[in-house]
């Protein structure tokens, strides 16, 4: 028991290597180089918009400035996020970056309200709209976006933070072909309400990207598991390992974007070896499910149990009674081998 005493004393064990990320300086270039063009153009493109009274033309011009507050936003969190952990901010701010991505989800969000409530209030009484002049401002906005979007893209999008400003940029330039068709309808057609139709089909864009941001950022505020891990499947996995023998307290959940985290209190069978166990079910981890910050519990089953509840842990038949629990208030299902698993 000399080798179990050890890992017991110690309680936790981290699997090593964690590699979060890369340098994010690459994608500090990339974003800045995206807001200055931008901002350039906006600044442009309101006074396009107000002289051909383009709601569409403003309504993009609007989309432009979130843009360029989604990068800044971006880039502060990133910076903040590259700050290591100390003091009570033991993960550092790396959740900074997810923040940014929720903000850039609710701007969304309420620059669509506003925009569907104009736009419906044109389809009612259209104005004199400049189809020529929206026509030429939205195609050079078409190429603005596409320079945007392509800077964005070699920036790293499996952040959820970049990928924020990414799907505000590319819903401007869906924008922009949309008030490009608006304009040459009402030039062609003298068809006016054109420029608030153009501008409905942007707000609907704008309300898939902002959903998808805010739901995706409240699931790692809310600690749930990464999406595409199935934590239940995951315990059973782990408790069908040779020698162990129960698995419980088992959390998955995302630090920021990328970086997984899990821990489980696992039991393993009296005699075994639990340092070997907890090994195996760490490569288990960071192979087939990518998570290398895994911190494992491992003890003997009856550790802290009376004698008799050693015998009840462990696999049983349907005519058997309930096992004795290792921890009375455990978080979450139980896993154990056998029919009843949880």
């Amino acid at each position: 028991m000399t080798e179990h005493a050890h890992s017991h004393g110690h309680g936790h064990s981290q699997a090593g290597g964690h590699s979060h990320g890369v340098s994010p300086d690459a994608d500090r270039r990339w974003l800045r180089a995206a807001l200055l063009l931008l901002t350039a153009y906006m600044a442009v493109e309101v006074v396009i918009g107000v002289l051909a009274r383009s709601l569409a033309l403003i309504s993009d011009a609007a989309h432009m400035l979130t843009d360029a507050v989604s990068i800044v936003l971006a880039l502060i969190a990133m910076r903040l996020a590259a700050r290591p952990a100390r003091g009570g901010y033991t993960y550092g701010l790396k959740r900074a970056e997810i923040l940014s991505a929720q903000a850039n989800g609710i701007t969304l969000l309420l620059l669509s309200a506003w925009l569907g409530y104009e736009a419906v209030k044109r389809l009612i009484s259209p104005p004199e709209v400049t189809g020529g002049l929206v026509l030429v401002t939205a195609l050079s906005g078409i190429v603005v976006n596409l320079i945007c979007t392509w800077f964005l893209s070699r920036a790293n999008r499996s952040s959820l933070n970049i990928e924020g400003a990414y799907q505000h940029i590319l819903t401007d330039l869906f924008g922009f072909v949309a008030t490009a068709v608006s304009g040459l309808i009402v030039l062609t057609t003298g068809f006016e309400r054109a420029d608030a139709i153009a501008s409905l089909v942007v707000v609907a864009l704008m309300l898939k990207a902002g959903t998808g941001l805010v739901r995706e950022s409240g699931r790692i505020f809310m600690e749930a598991a990464p999406a595409g891990v199935d934590p239940d499947a995951l315990g059973d996995h782990l408790v069908a390992e040779d020698q162990v023998i129960e698995v419980h307290d088992l959390h998955i959940w995302q630090i920021t974007s990328g970086q997984p985290a899990l821990s489980a209190h696992i039991l393993v069978a009296p005699g075994g070896d639990c340092h070997k166990v907890r090994r195996r079910l760490q490569e288990l981890l960071s192979t087939e499910y990518g998570i290398t910050h895994a911190t494992l519990q491992v003890d003997h089953v009856g550790e802290e149990s009376a004698a008799p509840d050693v015998l009840t842990l462990g696999p049983r038949t349907d005519t058997e009674p309930p096992a004795a629990d290792h921890c009375e208030n455990a978080h979450g299902p139980v896993h154990r081998p056998g029919p009843h698993r949880h």
